[in-house]
């Protein structure tokens, strides 16, 4: 719990993305924030709780933004641990 409420970079393979989040999931939008972060950086990080029985985090907010990360060839991505109820 001592990375509650800061801002971390994560491994992207230490992410799992709930099947909720992945319906949500916008190519058009992936593709615009790739753009950004090529041109800005990531501006706002990803959200995620931490899912300690299975040792990773999970998405919370932020699946395009993170999409976008993987299709630029990133392997890390700044996110911001939350305190969140379980999908």
């Amino acid at each position: 719990m001592a990375d509650l409420m800061r801002t971390i970079t994560i491994p992207l393979g230490e992410i799992y993305v709930p099947t909720k989040l992945t319906k949500m999931l916008d190519e058009a939008k992936v593709e615009t924030r790739a753009e950004e972060v090529l041109e800005n950086g990531l501006e706002s990080p990803i959200q995620v709780r931490r899912d300690e029985e299975r040792n990773r985090y999970v998405l919370v907010s932020g699946v395009n933004r993170l999409e976008a990360a993987r299709s630029l060839g990133e392997d890390s991505i700044a996110a911001l641990v939350v305190q969140a109820r379980k999908h």
